[in-house]
């Protein structure tokens, strides 16, 4: 039955991608296959054998380290507001190891640790699914560097790129997430699907790419000179990357509030008038999506709210939901749902990809624009794939 779900939802995500593709007639069916292939290796061996389970483990276990050091920070500035393990002090146990991770990040791109990591990966991945070398090493530098920073390593490159070469990177800046927010990411969710949605994401967009938007990448157009010097002093660039943590505490922080509380209203509003909230009623529009991923029926509408929240909203909102039902979902769903949400597919988004862009180049941030919708579609078909490969296991 699993593989029948497996059948059924790569399915889905090529009709609908097949549906608002650019170009039908040059669907690029032999890297979507090398990528797909990739990604069941990588998935079978995260979850199905004990090495990869071990593995996962090992990086959910430093990542929870991480926030143990973090709270030495924390703790100092704000002593006395510190509750116990476990507590509901969202902003301190969730969002603040964002600064430590940020901090640890920026040493890791200052030593040229992370560009050599993202260079030559993107450049293996590139020889594997021949996507082009730009379009290979972004893919790779949007699951470790943030939003809209990661744009900066290709700012001499994006004024010169053409609008299919653009909705593939904007495509796989969405579909991933910064290493920055992955430990906060672990506070809400299994950390073994994080990480194993961080690495499905990077050829997930990648395939969605090839059916919605493909294209050739000759041998003359690579413009694969990329930004990785700096010039700053060590102590600026981490007082930089720790304030840019804090920045990004704060914008998320902001972001819950404003989010939660306008869910809350559309709740309340919702059950008043109609006596069904609003989150139950998108469900059931998501819920069929969910049950073509592979999600159990019993879970279906519950895991359907949980996809419409954060296509609307964002994944931290999401997550926080997930984390107060999780119980109440099988093995399977939790799985694919969780999956699922580690992605940066919500409108908000949009917003932020075509902002960062235009920064850069005026003509390129207008191309983004034009395409803005179809680009969400895009990420949330790839979140929508790396879910349903992750149910195939459960």
């Amino acid at each position: 039955m699993n593989f029948v779900f497996l059948l059924a939802g790569l399915l889905f995500v090529f009709v609908v991608g097949w549906l608002v593709s650019s170009n039908r007639k040059d669907i690029k069916y032999k890297r979507m296959g090398v990528l797909f292939a990739l990604q069941i290796v990588i998935s079978f061996l995260c979850l199905h054998t004990s090495g990869g389970i071990k593995t996962l483990q090992s990086i959910s276990g430093f990542f929870n380290w991480l926030i143990q050091q973090a709270n030495g920070g924390v703790n100092f500035v704000f002593g006395g507001l510190m509750v116990k393990e476990g507590g509901s002090v969202f902003f301190l146990n969730v969002l603040m190891p964002i600064v430590f991770v940020s901090a640890l990040v920026g040493i890791l791109n200052y030593l040229k640790i992370l560009p050599f990591i993202i260079k030559w990966t993107g450049w293996a991945l590139n020889k594997v699914g021949h996507m082009g070398e730009l379009e290979s090493y972004f893919a790779v530098s949007t699951a470790i560097l943030g939003q809209p920073e990661v744009y900066l390593t290709i700012k001499d490159q994006i004024p010169k790129l053409n609008e299919q070469r653009l909705y593939t990177i904007c495509a796989s800046a969405m579909s991933a997430v910064s290493a920055a927010m992955l430990a906060s990411y672990m506070k809400m969710v299994p950390g073994k699907f994080v990480v194993v949605a961080v690495f499905l994401n990077i050829l997930s967009a990648l395939i969605i790419s090839c059916i919605i938007n493909p294209y050739d990448v000759g041998d003359n157009d690579e413009l694969v000179e990329i930004q990785t010097d700096t010039k700053e002093p060590f102590f600026e660039v981490l007082g930089n990357y720790i304030t840019d943590g804090f920045k990004l505490a704060i914008s998320v922080a902001a972001m819950l509030i404003g989010f939660v509380a306008l869910v809350t209203f559309l709740n309340n509003t919702f059950t008043a008038v109609i006596n069904i909230s609003f989150t139950t009623l998108i469900g059931y529009v998501f819920a069929p999506i969910a049950w073509i991923m592979g999600v159990p029926t019993q879970d279906i509408v519950k895991v359907g709210s949980l996809m419409a929240t954060k296509l609307i909203t964002n994944e931290f909102v999401a997550m926080g939901n997930l984390h107060s039902i999780a119980s109440g979902l099988t093995a399977k769903g939790n799985a694919i749902i969780s999956a699922y949400l580690v992605s940066f597919a919500n409108f908000g988004t949009v917003g932020i990809v075509t902002g960062s862009i235009k920064a850069i180049g005026k003509e390129q941030g207008s191309y983004v624009a034009k395409f803005s919708m179809k680009l969400l579609l895009g990420a949330t078909l790839a979140s929508v794939l790396t879910g349903t490969i992750v149910g195939f296991y459960f």
